[in-house]
């Protein structure tokens, strides 16, 4: 059996120029559609963008603080070598010799002023 019909005739078939319009609006409803996401997709990287600066800006101050910390941290521990511990010791055993001095004469005190009996 050979059919050789030409079906550009037949009812409700579109012609070749009818598909390739369909065709093309087809694409033109998918490239709106790809620059409307290409517009979000842009938006969202403006919003990283700026969401990166702030974190560069607050990791920069942390940095910053650390270093500060840091260098306190180092002037503080040589402060605490050996010679300012014994300075602190020096001082420590000054203030209890006179804390015992102090007791001391207030307990003659006390005794030369009680009544005497």
């Amino acid at each position: 059996m050979n059919v050789d019909m030409d079906t550009d005739d037949w009812l409700a078939c579109p012609t070749p120029l009818e598909m390739y319009q369909h065709q093309c609006s087809i694409l033109v409803e998918e490239l709106a559609e790809t620059e409307r996401m290409l517009s979000r997709a842009r938006a969202n990287i403006a919003g990283l963008v700026q969401m990166n600066d702030l974190l560069a800006t607050g990791k920069a101050e942390a940095e910053s603080a650390l270093k500060e910390a840091r260098a306190e941290f180092e002037t503080l521990k040589s402060s605490c070598t050996e010679p300012g511990i014994l300075s602190m010791k020096l001082v420590a055993e000054q203030r209890d010799h006179l804390l015992r001095e102090n007791q001391r004469l207030l307990g003659e005190l006390g005794k030369l002023t009680e009544p005497q009996l």
